[in-house]
């Protein structure tokens, strides 16, 4: 009787776990949305200078938070453990936003959204394959209602684009298509590792881990800073500068810091394949500051975009969902 008591308390603070997961995951969707608006902000900066902006001043606010424990949690981080901060930083922070903003740029956002939207399906499909993971078979309703979303946020937008500039297809769409297939790649392959990494790693909590991939990207970014200068000689003036470093800060703070801080938080909370699902509200917060920004209400297509990846998050964290009697199956993550 004891037992089957203390299965019930253990299920059931398994579920208070999850539950506090997806708020996190909520709140990491609604900071990092705001990025969306960053290049609309500073138009005459190239997606090289906004991405060496947002992770310098990352960084730097980074390496302020963590100096006070810096002797504390650094000694604990052995040799594979800052490569892997190192491939991370990359994959999901300096590669990613570099190959997002020029698919923007260079494929404009209907192609672009269309592709990026599918990183919880591609995260899924991989987290399926873990250890006490649900079958693919439990998840497909919930991915079959995301992709029907995404397919509807990427329709509307290619409506957009057929009466604008970009109607006809070019060479530089095409390029532009390469750099929203590879942002996929590149943020699936983070979102995987950091995930998998956050729940090995016990001696290093989920807020220094995301300091520290900070104070990496920030270093990947002083890299580029030559790259910028070679490639856009061209001068601004002070006020751009100030302009560029204001926005930076800003995201630096929200999206970077909270935000990511929120992220690793989840993802010890959350098993992988619902941790996929958390991207999206990146995209509905994303929609909702646009639809601000651009003083307009949602067309038909985009009011169904909302309510299929609502369901469609809903339908995943049904389907994790345990009644309290039942014990957590092996392998299970929120602890």
């Amino acid at each position: 009787m004891a037992n089957h008591e203390s299965k019930i308390v253990e299920s059931q603070s398994a579920l208070g776990a999850r539950g506090i997961g997806i708020l996190c995951g909520m709140g990491a969707g609604a900071l990092w949305g705001l990025v969306f608006l960053a290049p609309e902000l500073v138009p005459q900066f190239s997606p090289l200078h906004q991405t060496i902006g947002r992770y310098l001043f990352y960084g730097l606010i980074a390496a302020v938070l963590l100096a006070p424990r810096w002797r504390a949690v650094v000694p604990r981080i052995e040799r594979r453990e800052w490569l892997a901060l190192g491939w991370l930083a990359l994959t999901g922070n300096t590669l990613y936003y570099i190959l997002l903003a020029n698919a923007v740029k260079m494929g404009g956002i209907a192609m672009t959204s269309l592709i990026i939207g599918l990183i919880p399906v591609t995260v899924t499909i991989i987290g399926s394959r873990d250890k006490g993971a649900l079958p693919l078979a439990r998840l497909a309703p919930s991915l079959l209602l995301c992709a029907a979303g995404v397919l509807c946020i990427g329709g509307q937008s290619l409506i957009a684009a057929q009466s604008g500039p970009r109607g006809d297809a070019s060479g530089t769409q095409i390029i532009g298509m390469l750099c929203a297939v590879g942002a996929l790649a590149s943020w699936t392959i983070f979102a995987v590792g950091n995930s998998r990494w956050l729940h090995r790693l016990d001696h290093v909590s989920a807020h220094d881990w995301s300091l520290l991939n900070g104070i990496v990207t920030g270093a990947q970014s002083l890299l580029l800073i030559p790259l910028a200068l070679w490639l856009y000689p061209a001068s601004h003036s002070g006020g751009d500068w100030l302009q560029l470093a204001g926005v930076s800060i800003a995201v630096a703070l929200f999206a970077s810091i909270l935000g990511n801080a929120l992220w690793n938080r989840m993802s010890r909370l959350l098993p992988l394949t619902l941790v996929g699902q958390m991207i999206l509200f990146e995209t509905l917060f994303a929609l909702i500051y646009g639809f601000i920004w651009e003083q307009r209400l949602p067309t038909v297509l985009e009011i169904a975009a909302f309510g299929l990846v609502v369901t469609g998050v809903l339908s995943c964290i049904a389907a994790h969902r345990r009644p309290a009697s039942a014990p957590l199956p092996q392998g299970a993550h929120p602890v």
